[in-house]
């Protein structure tokens, strides 16, 4: 999407009342960035732990493909959808409080594929998780 109005409305659109009531807002996870190529997001590590007290590896993957997501659906444009097809992720290392900050980037957008990387850092800047997130695009 070339027009940074119209990407605007579309990110509005697609974190405002599409979040409510959903694993995002249950989360705790903001999206504080958005266009077709780069969204940025952080989510808590309180309240996504696993029984060691480190944040739970399914949780990164949430943010992952949250982040991931929002990017397709702004790619596919008006009247089109993102439905994630394929994740994956390394996890590189632990974190046990604060937030967690993902950058995902596109690094494929086609008509009916887009694929991003993403990376999660925690609040020193290190790397916690490596992510990679391929979407449908489709007709809505």
């Amino acid at each position: 999407m070339a027009d940074p109005d119209e990407a605007a409305a579309r990110f509005e659109e697609l974190i405002g009342a599409a979040h409510r009531n959903t694993l995002v807002e249950r989360m705790g996870i903001e999206i504080t960035e958005a266009t077709a190529e780069r969204v940025v997001g952080t989510m808590p590590v309180e309240g996504n732990i696993q029984p060691y007290g480190l944040l739970h590896g399914g949780a990164s993957c949430v943010l992952a493909e949250t982040l991931g997501s929002t990017g397709a659906a702004i790619h596919a444009g008006p009247g089109r959808g993102a439905v994630g097809i394929e994740i994956n992720a390394t996890h590189h290392r632990s974190a046990t409080s604060g937030l967690v900050t993902g950058v995902a980037t596109r690094i494929h957008g086609g008509r009916t594929i887009a694929t991003y990387d993403i990376e999660i850092t925690d609040e020193q800047g290190r790397r916690v998780c490596t992510s990679r997130l391929t979407c449908m695009l489709r007709d809505i």
